[in-house]
């Protein structure tokens, strides 16, 4: 019946819906984030730990049943049977759209541990936004580009150790790494401007995915690799909203990653860099080419 309504005001009643289940779950999200701080008991925060990650995953639940009730999408998915919550994973995706977060959150939240991303220091200090990621553990890179570690050697290596020390909690609580490896959405003229040798991809950046490998590769050894298809063509997330994506595949590989790249030391060993950054490729011409297939099936 919902589905009936104007598209515009389906998109406001979901934005208005979201907000509201958003304020309601902060001051619990908040109060849990606090005792755990207050309390550096492992056990406490093992447990205000998992009572966060539920919180989280109730604010995506209701958001995914606002989706149902709101709209009729046709999801097909793919490979997501064998999965579980109990296992560390990192994931990739390629990117088209801001609705491919909240899709991939549509699929896959209770089946594997909450997803979580590296984010820039600086943005912890965005309103609401910043204290949820906080209090949910993602972890915050300190990262110093090439020319401050020129002027100031001292800095070398710090970035990895500080990463190293976020993600020691992760030991305690399974956890999923979400990272976009084209670093930004696709558009033909960025394909073009890149000269990408894919016909459905950017050229992917290593250096992401080998940083969070770096640091985290003696708990996660398992990538999902995550292709999503719009057959109807792409679209933003006002239209996922608005309920004008009408169906979304969703292909998942699971693949182990090599051990040479757990705990890899990605900026100063020539040879290890060379090798991820071919391995990387291999992996985005597999997914080019199965972008080819999701797409010849529609």
């Amino acid at each position: 019946m919902l589905d009936l309504l104007p598209a515009p005001l389906k998109g406001t009643l979901a934005a208005l819906l979201i907000i509201c289940n958003t304020l309601i779950l902060f001051p619990a999200l908040l109060g849990f984030a606090l005792l755990k701080l207050a309390l550096p008991v492992v056990g406490i925060r093992k447990g205000c730990t998992v009572v966060l990650n539920n919180i989280a995953r109730l604010w995506i639940g209701f958001n995914n049943l606002l989706m149902d009730l709101l709209h009729r999408v046709a999801w097909e998915v793919r490979g997501a049977e064998n999965l579980s919550r109990e296992h560390w994973y990192f994931i990739t995706c390629n990117h088209q759209s801001w609705a491919d977060i909240p899709a991939i959150q549509y699929v896959l939240n209770g089946r594997i541990p909450l997803l979580k991303f590296f984010l820039k220091k600086e943005l912890i200090w965005i309103p609401f936004l910043g204290i949820a990621w906080w209090a949910l553990d993602f972890p915050f890179m300190h990262r110093h580009t090439k020319e401050q570690i020129a002027k100031r050697p001292e800095l070398k290596g710090k970035d990895v150790a500080a990463t190293h020390a976020a993600c020691e909690k992760f030991r305690y609580t399974p956890v999923t790494i979400f990272n976009f490896m084209e670093g930004t959405r696709f558009t033909p003229e960025k394909q073009r401007r890149q000269n990408s040798p894919y016909r459905h991809l950017l050229k992917p950046r290593a250096g992401g995915t080998a940083f969070v490998l770096g640091a985290m590769g003696e708990m996660i050894h398992t990538m999902l690799d995550v292709t999503i298809v719009y057959p109807e063509g792409r679209a933003g997330f006002w239209d996922y909203l608005c309920g004008r994506i009408r169906r979304i595949i969703i292909d998942i590989r699971i693949r182990e990653i090599p051990g040479e790249y757990l705990g890899m030391d990605y900026e100063n060993n020539r040879e290890t860099r060379a090798s991820f950054q071919r391995w990387v490729s291999e992996v985005w011409a597999e997914k080019d080419a199965r972008i080819d297939e999701l797409t010849s099936e529609t």
